[in-house]
């Protein structure tokens, strides 16, 4: 009761890394609120899911062990929320805002009636005061979002209804293990108390998953063009300039939508969450969904013709100038002191 659930997203026995950063901030959250932090595993391949999430802070693994649970589809999955949600009563359910979580949660929140907040960035516990009904809400889950194209920042509340519902970009929380010996409990469901029949009307006969070829969320150094580089030609600057570092190349959300490069390289809110040793923006105003998803980088480098640009603002280091200038200097002195 009251307790703050995860829903682990678990691919042939592997838990994603977007749920093993949820555990991490839900440990932190359950520690504010002095409760426990339990997790959901339901699949076919579960026996080393308790020892890989464990030592992230779990106190209740809840494990329901069934083949037609594997790969997930939609009604199955949402069947068991549900029915464990009604049982249990959590004032908090976390799970990322994947293909996954984006089809399970709205439907789960349907079902319940409770409200649901998607691609948060940030979590947060608080108090809130509703002044016209002279009401002081006590330890609420604070959803922080951008919104209206990422010009504000949303602070979202569900006062009245429970569970308290978010889902989380990948790298948006930081991953980090609690205790490496940390033992929680295991629950072992029988998942036809759960689940009917026909939820298994559905079934996957085959499918094909094509690993993405651009690697940015792992990548040690960024090289990010924005709409201010200019055109895809200029882009190939940055190519030039990410070959020599050994980086990887990134973009804003701008210069995606202006075809400059593709959507797999889009750093943002709307994209992917970096934190680089080294991020180095270019031609990036810097709109505060752009700074979502790399502001936790170790060193920001931004280069802009616009000394006022907002992203200097947050930047280590400024280069006042054209990208099609800048970018070239660098390579050669680059190259240079590196012979």
């Amino acid at each position: 009761m009251n307790n703050l659930f995860v829903y682990l997203e678990i691919e042939e026995g592997t838990v994603a890394e977007v749920s093993l950063e949820l555990l991490t901030k839900g440990r932190s959250l359950a520690n504010q609120l002095n409760c426990r932090m339990e997790a959901i595993a339901a699949g076919a391949h579960l026996d080393s899911i308790a020892q890989q999430v464990f030592p992230y802070g779990v106190d209740v693994l809840h494990v329901f062990k069934e083949e037609r649970l594997s790969p997930y589809t939609t009604m199955p999955h949402t069947s068991i929320l549900v029915e464990l949600f009604k049982k249990e009563k959590p004032q908090i359910c976390l799970m990322g805002a994947t293909i996954i979580g984006r089809d399970l949660g709205p439907r789960v929140s349907s079902a319940l009636g409770s409200g649901l907040t998607a691609d948060c960035t940030s979590l947060e516990i608080g108090d809130h005061e509703e002044k016209k009904e002279g009401k002081i809400y006590k330890d609420l889950l604070y959803q922080i979002r951008p919104a209206f194209g990422g010009n504000i920042v949303a602070w979202i509340i569900n006062p009245d209804h429970r569970p308290q519902m978010a889902t989380v970009r990948e790298g948006v929380m930081k991953k980090e293990i609690i205790d490496p010996y940390y033992k929680g409990e295991i629950v072992e469901h029988t998942v036809s108390d759960f689940v009917k029949e026909e939820d298994y009307v559905i079934s996957v006969i085959d499918r094909h998953i094509e690993k993405s070829k651009v690697n940015i969320k792992n990548s040690p150094i960024i090289v990010s063009g924005g709409y201010g580089v200019g055109s895809k030609e200029n882009f190939q600057l940055l190519y030039q300039l990410a070959d020599v570092l050994g980086a990887e190349v990134g973009a804003s959300r701008a210069a995606v939508d202006a075809g400059f490069v593709e959507h797999e390289r889009q750093v943002g809110q709307t994209g992917v969450t970096v934190r680089p040793k080294v991020y180095i923006a270019c031609g990036i105003s810097g709109q505060i969904q752009h700074i979502a998803g790399m502001q936790d980088s170790s060193l920001i480098i931004s280069i802009n013709n616009d000394p006022d640009a907002p992203i200097n603002a947050i930047a280590d280091y400024v280069i006042t100038g054209e990208v099609e200038k800048v970018i070239p200097k660098m390579i050669k002195y680059y190259k240079k002191n590196t012979k």
